[in-house]
């Protein structure tokens, strides 16, 4: 029985050293060239601009080019097609979103990719909320005062969007059900567009991403009423969550994270993970991604999974008690 036990020990951990070796080797060499990170939006803009502050920190860390491509178009989707459809050797990365992980799954009736299984996560990077503001017009200064102001006048008052089925809509439809509030959807051409509605007043209310919408808010342009994260923010400590407000349990915010194709190898991953959680943690990155609103990331890969899984349900029910059709997009 010894010899036997002793037989399968020195089995099982012969069995365990090539596993090991390659995951060493891995780490030891990996990168050997540039590096693509593959980003769904024009270069400027917010989503660029924070992938370019953690590839230039990954291309100093690991002395490889962590080069940015931007393939807009499609709200990512044409983006997320070119990385689901590259090799799995860790040498693509994704810069995904709330909308290119989650939403797209309930707006499109036939998504060219599967965030599901065309993607292994990394981490999240950043993530942000939306301030719930009113054009200084509006007599409420507080959630449950414009609540209450809605209920008295249904379906008389505006909000705006940044179009049609996004993240930023889909924030403000799930407040309406969960407030039981019946105000109308006024879509724009992106948030330059819903922010100028909002304060000229062509629209009441409006949920806009922290990072457009602080300037105004500083200057005191705008009535900002809450936050729709779970927590509040370092920067805004006195601005209450909608959560706090009493609109009990809403929590949502925009996210960009890194995905690499499926099938990528962990120990590439995990190098990944660990690097750029390393990026988020020092001075120069957390402080810019704080000063504007927005919280880091570094969730393991593991957790990032759960997470994806958990917003693309949250959204699709959303979809359903909205009535938004898929065939819109």
């Amino acid at each position: 029985m010894k010899i036997i036990i002793i037989g399968l020990m020195s089995l099982y951990t012969t069995s365990l050293i090539p596993f090991d070796a390659k995951a060493e080797a891995i780490k030891n060499t990996y990168p050997e060239k540039p590096v693509r990170l593959v980003v769904g939006f024009v270069a400027g803009g917010g989503t660029d601009a924070i992938m370019r502050t953690i590839g230039k920190n990954l291309t100093e860390n690991f002395k490889q080019p962590f080069v940015i491509d931007n393939r807009s178009g499609s709200a990512g989707i044409a983006a997320a097609v070119i990385v689901s459809k590259a090799p799995a050797d860790g040498y693509t990365l994704f810069a995904g979103s709330v909308s290119t992980l989650a939403v797209n799954v309930s707006s499109h009736a036939r998504l060219p990719y599967d965030p599901l299984n065309d993607f292994d996560p990394v981490t999240v990077v950043v993530s942000s909320p939306y301030a719930l503001v009113l054009n200084p017009s509006i007599g409420a200064n507080s959630v449950q005062e414009f609540i209450s102001l809605a209920k008295s006048h249904p379906k008389k008052m505006n909000f705006s969007s940044s179009g049609l089925g996004g993240s930023n809509h889909l924030s403000q439809e799930l407040f309406k059900f969960m407030a039981g509030i019946d105000v109308v959807h006024i879509p724009y051409k992106g948030a330059a567009e819903q922010l100028t509605s909002i304060l000229s007043g062509e629209v009441q209310m409006s949920f806009i991403q922290i990072q457009v919408v602080l300037p105004q808010m500083r200057a005191k342009k705008l009535k900002t009423l809450a936050i729709t994260s779970a927590e509040r923010l370092t920067i805004l400590p006195d601005l209450p969550t909608l959560s706090e407000s009493g609109v009990e349990g809403y929590d949502v915010t925009s996210w960009q994270g890194i995905v690499v194709p499926k099938k990528t190898p962990k120990p590439i991953i995990d190098l990944l993970h660990s690097s750029i959680s390393k990026a988020l943690k020092t001075h120069e990155i957390q402080d810019r991604i704080i000063n504007e609103g927005s919280t880091p990331g570094g969730m393991e890969p593991i957790a990032f999974q759960n997470y994806i899984n958990h917003e693309i349900k949250k959204w699709e029910k959303v979809f359903k008690f909205s009535g938004i059709k898929k065939e819109a997009f």
